[in-house]
């Protein structure tokens, strides 16, 4: 695969930023690091062409600083940014300052990012290419008597989002009329502060869901999907475990979902990666719009494991004006892949972060197993950004075959230093609800309750 680009800026750390690190070299392109004071002895600076440092640990002196990244860009002569995920790599303003200064961007245009990145603009493209959205406001909620009076038309539970929301923050349930003008006036406050835009918008609550994504990726002419990821394995909207395909979807479903993610980047003129997110509704077997992100997304390797193509590839391809070379007639998708986020995190009490130096490290191996971490024996896990140690992704030729490979990996992995999610997700993984494939979003939530219940019924008893 050939790249009009030479060199890149990676905007990014961690584990991401290696894994475009790799994608550069295989692909001849020059790799440029853009790092921290507090990454400054990571694999990610080692493993880079060149490392530029832009700032202090504090991530607004550093990762989200538009003006030093851009310096450091434009300092190094790149001919691209990629910028991971997170940080700045849904920001329009820095998008829009990127195009301004003549460099490249590795995601869609600033103008694409600022109309998906609005949630009511994009139900309105939604809606507009025929994809079906959650029943509720049709614009920005202007204050507590229109939201009355889309209560009295959807009916409760309703759900209120901050416009400007993501990440599973600007979110509020409520469940009657009783505390609905409480309800608008302290979600609409906590927009401003938050994301300093107070517009809300308000849809129907529904009770019994999935979460599920689908993959795009596009040239601006051709676009195509590499299939759905199901990640509806979260607690407080933050997903923990992600799998492709989904355990409950028929081929119909499947198709329709897919086909209304294309529909919907052909309406925005979509460039590059990105995910269409939808909420599937258990009970009535339909599935809704809810946002789109425009970037690669933390869980893109459960895609390239069942389809065999290399996203961040594709995206450095793109960027250097490249097109497709795939049709969607190419795309075989194949088994079933599943990913589990490693965090230095402790379950038992409330996955609180533990950042630390991990003393002991040994990575899963095997067929069809792939740890994408940037973690090494003695590396310290800084407190200042998220705890993610690293993603292991198992693929299998069917479920059953992915998670009896991930349980086996899970206990491959050994980490002495810090406490971390392994544990938790071998429970998740036994657990008969999980090999059942039939849930929703709250049954981690739910299982979490039960433990922490039996816990206390044990103390009690032995007190």
């Amino acid at each position: 695969m050939t790249a009009g680009l030479k060199s890149v800026l990676i905007a990014n750390r961690g584990e991401i930023a290696l894994r475009v690190i790799r994608a550069c070299k295989e692909m001849g392109i020059k790799s440029v690091l853009a790092y921290s004071e507090g990454d400054k002895d990571s694999l990610p600076v080692r493993l880079a062409d060149q490392a530029v440092c832009i700032g202090p640990a504090p991530v607004n002196q550093s990762y989200t600083s538009i003006e030093a990244v851009i310096s450091a860009a434009m300092a190094y002569g790149v001919d691209a940014i990629h910028p991971g995920f997170g940080f700045l790599s849904e920001k329009p303003d820095f998008v829009a300052k990127v195009e301004e200064e003549g460099v490249g961007f590795v995601g869609p245009s600033a103008e694409v990012i600022l109309r998906m990145g609005d949630k009511i603009e994009a139900k309105k493209i939604a809606r507009k290419a025929g994809v079906p959205t959650v029943p509720g406001s049709e614009g920005a909620v202007a204050d507590y008597d229109e939201a009355v009076a889309i209560a009295n038309e959807v009916g409760f539970p309703l759900l209120i989002k901050a416009s400007a929301g993501g990440g599973g923050r600007g979110l509020r349930v409520v469940k009657s009329a009783d505390t609905l003008e409480k309800d608008v006036s302290e979600i609409m406050s906590e927009a401003e502060m938050a994301f300093g835009d107070p517009s809300i918008y308000i849809e129907r609550y529904l009770t019994d869901i999935r979460h599920i994504e689908i993959q795009v990726i596009s040239d601006g002419e051709n676009v195509i999907h590499v299939g759905e990821r199901d990640c509806t394995s979260q607690r407080r909207n933050q997903k923990l475990v992600e799998e492709s395909p989904s355990p409950v979807l028929d081929s119909k479903l499947r198709e329709e979902l897919a086909a209304s993610a294309i529909a919907l980047c052909k309406e925005v003129g979509y460039k590059n990666a990105g995910t269409v997110e939808y909420v599937f509704d258990n009970i009535e077997r339909k599935f809704y719009f809810i946002e789109m992100n425009t970037r690669i997304q933390v869980e893109h390797p459960v895609s390239e494991m069942v389809s065999g193509v290399d996203l961040i590839k594709l995206q450095l391809k793109i960027a250097g004006g490249g097109k497709l070379d795939l049709t969607q007639d190419d795309i075989r998708l194949s088994g079933h892949a599943i990913e589990v986020r490693i965090n230095a995190e402790d379950p038992e009490r409330g996955f609180a972060p533990g950042p630390g130096t991990i003393t002991h490290f040994h990575a899963p191996g095997g067929f069809g197993v792939r740890w994408d971490s940037h973690v090494e024996n003695g590396y310290r896990i800084p407190p200042f950004y998220d705890s993610m140690v690293g993603k292991l992704i198992c693929w299998g030729n069917d479920r059953d075959e992915a998670i009896a490979r991930m349980l086996r990996a899970l206990d491959e992995l050994h980490i002495e230093g810090v406490t971390t999610t392994a544990n938790f997700h071998k429970m998740v993984l036994d657990s008969e609800k999980f090999r059942s494939g039939e849930f929703n979003t709250a049954y981690i939530g739910e299982m979490m309750e039960e433990r922490a219940k039996a816990a206390e019924a044990a103390a009690a008893e032995s007190a």
